[in-house]
């Protein structure tokens, strides 16, 4: 079952300009992003210059914020603070390039805070490129004080897209499904939003009924989720920025559907339809959902149970996961439910499919007897498989932003059961991580770059 959540104060909206000051200047410096293992970019980050101790304080704390981040990519390795020789005092003088390079710091970020009239928090920074001696990138973000870490996230965002030529996926939230026991020992499943490095979680649903498999819109304003409160598997809509929450389906519609379950809703590219397998006579179909009009649209009608549907990035077409061929495989279609054909074929039992936003891959969980895989394959189903990890239990698939990193659920054995955690690897079958989460945790759902 999962949990009770307050709704967590959204962060104000963050005004990006361009300063004037820190104009850019070209460098050919740039990491070489590619699916498999890299040697980390070695950049140093020092902390950001203010004027007054509280300022200090969160200059230091944006660095390590921006420090992690860039980290826990797999791309970079920020060089130690402690091998710095040159003390920067001044973001907008020239650094002494030799220092850096002699610590084998290929670019170098330097940052300064300060509170302005208004009382708003301004982070400038720049990047300099340490072999050419150029500096590559200049930009300054506003906000209030109480919003440090989205602008890190957002300094973070502009370094990662700078050095590598992909957008980032920092400035991002991460719903999942905590998992615990209830004050008489049931157990509870309870929705988590919290920033993609783990800091501010906060409750969105209570322990009062079970919320599971929770997906984001476009906008990052909505969620859905599969809710049991009312003794069956039905599909809600979660809004973030209200806090309410409706069925998708009421009694007006209930004759349609058969009274059945649905599942799996997730969201058209639009933002204004959904698409879900809904239980019908004892069968799960797909159905495609008007968001405005309340309008259902049979998308499939098969004997067998279609399941997980998941639209690709154009909104064109639907993957889904489908046991007509005798065991559960993917398979792909128009997005009116024309065209439907089969695109997995190897041996064992494929489900979770779940396109990639660059609209190339479709990530899927595998499993042969007793083990489990997470996968990638291309969207036409050419290709051999790649597979990204091995385990005991692996499932609920969910891609970064920018098709780069994957988080997904894990269950590793011990003596009182399986326990439940989410860890991301990238596209290569690298960086493996655990997300800092509060206990256990499974389901998670990665928004779209905030605004």
């Amino acid at each position: 079952m999962r949990v009770l959540a307050r709704l967590a104060a959204l962060f104000a909206m963050i005004a990006a300009l361009a300063a004037p000051a820190l104009a850019q200047s070209g460098s050919p410096l740039v990491v070489t992003v590619t699916d498999g293992n890299v040697d980390p970019f070695p950049i140093a980050i020092t902390d950001f210059i203010a004027q007054d101790a509280q300022s200090a304080e969160t200059g230091a704390d944006i660095a390590r914020v921006v420090t992690n981040n860039l980290a826990n990519s797999g791309l970079f390795a920020p060089v130690s603070q402690d091998a710095f020789i040159e003390d920067i005092t001044n973001i907008d003088l020239r650094p002494r390039f030799a220092d850096w390079r002699i610590i084998n710091a290929s670019a170098l970020l330097v940052g300064r805070v300060s509170i302005d009239e208004q009382g708003r928090l301004l982070v400038a920074f720049r990047l300099w490129d340490t072999a050419a001696e150029q500096q590559i990138l200049g930009m300054q973000f506003t906000s209030v004080p109480e919003n440090w870490r989205r602008l890190a996230h957002k300094v973070s965002d502009a370094v990662y897209e700078r050095l590598t030529g992909e957008s980032g996926f920092f400035d991002t939230r991460i719903v999942y499904v905590s998992e615990g026991d209830g004050p008489n020992g049931e157990p509870t499943r309870r929705l988590v939003i919290m920033d993609q490095d783990g800091a501010n979680p906060s409750f969105l649903t209570d322990r009062s009924y079970m919320a599971l498999l929770p997906n984001y819109s476009p906008t990052s304003q909505q969620i859905t989720y599969v809710s049991f409160r009312d003794l069956q598997a039905t599909s809600y809509l979660y809004d973030l920025q209200t806090g309410r929450q409706e069925a998708l389906f009421d009694s007006s519609n209930a004759a349609i559907t058969g009274g059945g379950q649905s599942l799996s809703a997730r969201f058209h590219p639009n933002g204004r339809e959904l698409v879900m397998s809904v239980e019908r006579r004892g069968r799960h179909d797909l159905y495609g959902f008007d968001l405005r009009t309340r309008a259902l649209r049979q998308l499939t009608s098969n004997p067998s149970d279609d399941t997980e549907p998941t639209y690709s990035p154009d909104g064109r077409q639907i993957a889904f996961a489908s046991n007509r061929s005798g065991q559960p495989q993917i398979y792909v279609m128009n997005a009116d439910g024309t065209d439907q054909r089969r695109i997995s074929f190897g041996p064992g039992r494929y489900t979770s499919p779940v396109w990639s936003p660059r609209g190339d891959l479709i990530a899927f969980i595998k499993q042969q007897g007793s083990m489990f895989s997470l996968g990638v394959m291309r969207a036409d189903g050419t290709g051999e498989e790649r597979i990204l990890y091995d385990g005991y239990f692996v499932d609920t698939p969910a891609w970064s932003p920018n098709g780069r990193m994957l988080l997904f659920t894990r269950g590793d054995y011990s003596a009182t059961g399986t326990r439940y955690s989410i860890w991301s690897v990238d596209l290569g079958g690298f960086n493996l991580r655990r997300l800092p989460t509060q206990g256990a945790a499974s389901d998670a759902a990665w928004s779209p770059l905030l605004d």
